[in-house]
């Protein structure tokens, strides 16, 4: 028996109730480990420290581990990580609900300010989501979009169609169900009725009844033989008197957690052991996995990875896509037919609307309009025989032109109803072009997958030969497989780069870095610059390293003019679309918090005394791009200072894309450079990229 990756609807019916004991707990912090596991730390008066993952990768889980089970936290949190930090921290847990039978959890989240929604979906490639009271999405692991829904960032959640629920059916119901079926017993239980295969063997095996009977051939008395099992195994469930088992094999190695004893596993031989709560079976299962998994991998001779079963996978995916792709092609035409028979048959429209016009303000109801067009309709007016009927509630009315149906609002007049529909066409082909790119990172991966199995294949000859410390005479673009070598500085917390002199230059992401770079990190011989710009950060040009004693050092002009460069790029010069802007020059002595009698001095600004060496005219210029030797990074800055660093780079100059946008690009361009697009994902994500963008838009000047 294949060894349970992922969280049956039935365990996620049981557990639902048990996760409801933690409402009241508050969220101290959120982190994000690789992809797909997102850790939530809370706090419970009378529990102390809780702690709720929920993974929706390879396995999929959501569950309350044990101290002893969660890693340790990892690294820089990224983005999304941040923006969950902001949204929950301090907020309490309110509510957790599953979506009728699906592998759908919702939490909910209250805070003073807001509440917000988590979404984890275990089913398919999964995904979290993180959404506001009203449902908009406000961002996403992955972004979705499906002819059927959509999930992603500033879109409305749509949560799947709800799949048919047995635990809420009665026996008519369950019976036309089973009746609808063209095959067996156990087949129509495991996917008609959404039990799964384990759970409809387990309720032929309950029933006593052969699970490969034919449907047309089966019994009244089979069926209620069935439903008695199914009443039996869904009401301890439903009523929390959960008997909860964690199954191993031969070996000692785990299988299965249930919430409760399933013959079908005693059947089998499996070991079982009893936990008083499901929550700590899936919890002490889920550990176990993991941790056998590692075993495994270790071995030598580990058995071969399922390539087919990943590469179908994405074939799939790229197959509902590219249906999504048309369906929006095809409503995006549809839309804007609409729009343009509106204009191409002005007047007809014109009357229409201003005879509905005309009889509400004389008080007449939609009932006696829709009768009036009825009879006009009969006397041949052309105005009357286009209307096909009204919707009082929405107060509008559809017509036909040409064969096309189209509804306005008459209260809007022909210009507007015929903008909205322009409108909705552009809306939908926005949705068409993020639904192309989405299928271009889905290409991508199933290339990935596609080029490890060939590698697998292949005997990957060259695996270690990235340890010979040749590094100059590699094509790291070329490498089938680019080792990793990072090792996180304390002072990527804020922006910097090292000049091509070697020079540390740091740089203050808001006013408290500001703050802490003057008071904490700035000796008497370093450098101090500034934009002649509001906003502009403090930049701090380090003449010796942080762990070395401060001295004395003639900083090569080299050095200052791109110091002057970071400054002024990422200042509000760039955001303003501007291409350069004067920056200052003094001494660390010359900085000062104490202001002027009488006046005040914001935080993260200081006061300047004294004379200031200027740089006038400074261009501004950001490169970024990926550096392999010594070292695996992102880096980015002044374009002299990093282009002879790395092994690619792009850059980048004030423009129409958003910072994350951008990033997003740059990241696409990477991959697209590099053979081993899985290293570039590794060590330069969008995330990582984006903190080498300047603030406002930018566009890749050498794309």
């Amino acid at each position: 028996m294949d060894r349970k990756r992922a969280m049956t609807s039935v365990d996620l019916a049981a557990l639902v109730g048990e996760l409801r004991d933690y409402t009241g707990a508050v969220v101290d912090k959120a982190y994000l480990y690789g992809e797909d596991k997102v850790r939530l730390k809370m706090r419970d008066y009378d529990r102390g420290r809780i702690e709720l993952i929920i993974e929706v990768g390879d396995p999929k889980r959501a569950h309350v581990a044990t101290p002893e089970h969660v890693p340790d936290a990892p690294g820089r949190p990224p983005n999304f990580a941040m923006m969950m930090r902001n949204r929950i921290a301090g907020a309490n847990l309110e509510g957790v609900e599953q979506h009728g039978f699906d592998r759908i959890l919702t939490f909910r989240f209250e805070r003073e300010d807001q509440t917000t929604l988590v979404v984890a979906e275990l089913f398919g490639d999964g995904n979290v989501a993180v959404m506001n009271e009203d449902r908009e999405v406000i961002d996403c692991l992955d972004t979705v979009r499906l002819r059927s829904r959509t999930v992603a960032p500033g879109s409305q959640y749509g949560y799947p169609d709800e799949r048919f629920n047995p635990m809420e059916v009665d026996y008519d119901a369950f019976e036309a169900k089973m009746e609808q079926s063209d095959t067996d017993l156990v087949r129509t239980l495991a996917t008609q009725l959404n039990f799964g295969g384990l759970y409809g063997e387990e309720l032929c095996t309950r029933a006593g009844v052969e699970k490969t009977t034919d449907i047309a051939e089966a019994t009244e008395e089979q069926y209620e033989a069935l439903f008695g099992a199914l009443e039996r195994l869904r009401e301890p469930i439903l009523e929390g008197r959960t008997d909860p088992r964690l199954y191993e094999d031969d070996e000692g190695q785990v299988v299965d957690a249930t919430p409760l004893p399933l013959e079908e596993h005693q059947a089998e031989g499996f070991n079982e052991t009893v936990f008083e709560n499901f929550n700590g079976a899936i919890d002490e299962y889920f550990y176990r996995l993991e941790q056998e998994d590692e075993e495994i991998t270790e071995e030598p001779g580990s058995q071969r990875p399922d390539f087919e079963q990943e590469i179908e996978k994405y074939e799939r995916i790229i197959e509902q896509q590219e249906g999504a792709i048309e369906e929006y092609e095809q409503q995006a035409e549809r839309e804007q037919q609409k729009a343009e028979l509106l204009y191409g048959n002005y007047d007809l429209v014109d009357d229409i609307c201003s005879t509905v016009q005309n009889a509400r303000e004389e008080g007449i109801g939609w009932e006696e309009i829709e009768e009036k067009f009825e009879q006009g309709a009969e006397q041949g007016i052309e105005a009357a025989e286009a209307v096909l009927g009204v919707n009082e509630a929405e107060g509008t009315v559809t017509i036909e032109i040409d064969d096309t149906e189209i509804e306005i609002d008459p209260a809007m007049g022909v210009e507007k109803n015929a903008d909205r529909l322009y409108t909705e066409s552009k809306r939908v082909r926005e949705k068409m072009e993020g639904a192309e790119a989405a299928i271009e990172d889905t290409r991508e991966d199933l290339e990935e997958a596609k080029q490890r199995r060939d590698e697998w294949e292949a005997g990957d000859e060259e695996e270690d030969e990235e340890d010979e410390g040749e590094w100059a005479e590699k094509d790291y673009l070329s490498m089938g497989s680019v080792p990793v070598r990072y090792d996180e500085k304390w002072y990527e917390r804020f922006r910097w780069f090292r000049t091509s002199d070697g020079f540390l230059v740091l740089g203050g992401r808001n006013a408290d870095q500001n703050e802490d770079l003057v008071k904490k990190y700035m000796e008497p011989s370093d450098c101090f610059f500034h934009a002649q710009a509001h906003g502009a950060p403090v930049t701090v040009l380090k003449a010796t390293e942080p762990d070395e004693p401060a001295r004395e050092i003639d900083i090569p002009d080299s050095s200052k003019q791109e110091a002057a460069k970071f400054a002024v790029s990422y200042s509000s010069v760039w955001k303003d679309g501007k291409f350069e802007g004067d920056v200052y020059e003094v001494d660390p002595d010359q900085v000062s918090k104490t202001p002027e009698s009488g006046e005040y001095i914001e935080k993260g600004s200081f006061v300047i005394r004294g004379d200031r060496e200027y740089y006038r005219d400074v261009p501004v210029g950001v490169a970024v791009g990926i550096k392999c030797e010594p070292d695996t990074r992102v880096i980015g800055g002044p374009p002299s200072a990093i282009e002879d660093r790395v092994e690619t780079s792009v850059r980048l100059e004030p423009g129409q894309y958003a910072q994350n946008d951008i990033a997003k690009r740059i990241y696409r361009t990477f991959r697209e450079r590099f053979e081993d697009t899985s290293f570039v994902r590794k060590i330069a994500s969008a995330d990582k990229i984006q903190e080498f963008c300047p603030p406002g838009g930018s566009t890749m000047v050498n794309e």
